[in-house]
């Protein structure tokens, strides 16, 4: 008789998409570099151009010594803002003083929070800060351009110079706008700003790997991992994509090295098993899951991955155990499910494989893989009916699977039902020409077809 193919589901292809916090650097020159920042934030209020998602890990080198030009930029800031504090105190006009001092407190106080004098912050320059000091910036522009309209005779320049600004400003808004429409144009639209930050290259990369395009983000993880050489989730991320390339030594390689700088790094732990795995170091595989799921206790993807390790040495005991571990943390969990119905199937335990896969069809009632790995126990245990409607609802979700159709065309045969055989096992051949066993079975049933012809049965 025809045998129902079953395989285990394998499918290591987990990757971390978190990303790395900012790390706060502390140097000799801490008050300079803050100075600087402030500049650059006063910069961007001035001149919006250069604007970037993120501004850690390098986009803004240090300054290291007073010999350094930027220290320029702190002297023009403190200019202003002591030109402007004394205005605001020492003017004989009581109406100058009461503006200047409410733009100035709209354009210091807010900002105070980010500005590392009354703790310290967990990032360099953040857009977002300069919002609220925006309205003080405002109010000081709009004060400033009223006292030169009336010094100044030409008052149709000043408008017309007041009205290029506002223009550009509100091209340059529409600009910023467009390239947050997608994350694409955003994390691109970084790489000119901060050439020089690990996190820019970083998301560059992701983006391209969610998308397909690997050989391109490999490029980019490569550069964040250049720009900084401990930035352990672009090393994660690079070694899962040299993993699926079969490039298993660099992929191990780097997922070592990720877990040597942040031992608690549980994905980089789990990955590094299957990369393991994949070279059939098995001791060290199983180690390398265990310590991720040292790490973080509710890890379900990296029991399903433990429990695949466990197949593959025909430890079945273990490996039901794990993927029992992972649906029970993650009752969605379609692969563990699957691994379980067929596992069981293969090792003979038909009735406790119904028992799991009408559990699994109960919490995931449209998903296709179970109702098929469900209707090949049912078929097994002869209850043909119920295995055909499964598997007639498993088509009708995915009806482009050449499996579906083989194994629904065996049940046919097993059960009596040649001509709706013939047509599946036909469908499935036309869907994968080459699919294993199903030639095997077709022919048999064309032998049967044609013996029953001669005895004239059909």
């Amino acid at each position: 008789m025809p045998k129902m193919g079953s395989l285990l589901l394998k499918n290591d292809a987990y990757r971390a998409i978190s990303t790395q916090p900012v790390p706060f650097v502390e140097t000799d020159s801490n008050a300079l570099n803050y100075n600087y920042y402030y500049s650059l934030n006063a910069w961007l209020l001035l001149c919006p151009w250069w604007l970037c998602f993120d501004w850690s890990m390098g986009c803004i080198p240090l300054i290291k010594s007073v010999s350094d030009w930027r220290i320029i930029a702190l002297a023009a800031l403190w200019f202003c803002l002591i030109g402007l504090i004394y205005q605001a105190l020492c003017s004989e006009d009581s109406h100058k003083r009461r503006i200047l001092s409410l733009g100035l407190g709209f354009l210091i106080i807010p900002f105070l929070p980010a500005s590392n004098m009354l703790f310290r912050v967990g990032f360099v320059i953040a857009e977002r800060v300069i919002y609220l000091p925006s309205v003080g910036y405002c109010m000081l522009i709009t004060y400033g351009c009223s006292i030169l309209n009336r010094q100044v005779k030409k008052k149709k320049l000043i408008a017309a110079a007041v009205l290029g600004i506002v223009l550009i400003n509100v091209m340059r808004c529409i600009s910023r706008n467009k390239q947050w429409r997608s994350e694409e144009q955003l994390f691109r639209s970084a790489l000119s700003v901060c050439p020089l930050n690990a996190k820019v290259h970083y998301n560059v990369g992701k983006n391209l790997a969610d998308k397909g395009n690997q050989t391109a983000a490999i490029k980019y993880y490569r550069e964040a991992i250049r720009l900084n050489p401990k930035y352990v989730h672009a090393m994660n991320n690079l070694g899962n994509i040299l993993k699926e390339r079969n490039e298993l030594l660099e992929a191990e390689e780097l997922l070592a090295l990720a877990v040597q700088i942040q031992p608690d790094f549980a994905a980089a732990w789990m990955n590094l098993g299957i990369v393991q795995n994949s070279l059939k170091r098995f001791e060290e595989a199983e180690q390398s899951y265990w310590t991720a799921i040292k790490h973080r206790k509710k890890y379900p993807d990296c029991y399903y991955n433990l429990g695949r390790l466990y197949a593959d040495l025909n430890r079945h005991l273990d490996a039901l155990n794990a993927w029992r571990n992972a649906t029970a943390l993650k009752p969605d969990h379609s692969l563990a499910w699957n691994n379980l119905i067929i596992l069981l199937d293969n090792t003979g335990n038909l009735s406790h494989a119904e028992a799991v896969g009408r559990e699994a069809l109960e919490l995931l009632p449209n998903d296709h893989s179970l109702m098929f790995s469900l209707a090949n126990v049912l078929g097994k245990s002869q209850k043909y009916k119920e295995s055909e409607a499964l598997f007639l609802r498993a088509i009708k979700v995915n009806p482009n699977s050449a499996s579906y159709h083989g194994n629904l065309a065996v049940l046919y045969h097993r059960w009596g039902n040649l001509e709706a055989a013939k047509k599946h096992y036909e469908i499935s051949l036309k869907l994968d020409p080459i699919a294993p066993g199903t030639k095997e079975n077709y022919s048999l049933l064309k032998r049967k077809l044609e013996q029953l012809q001669k005895r004239g049965h059909i």
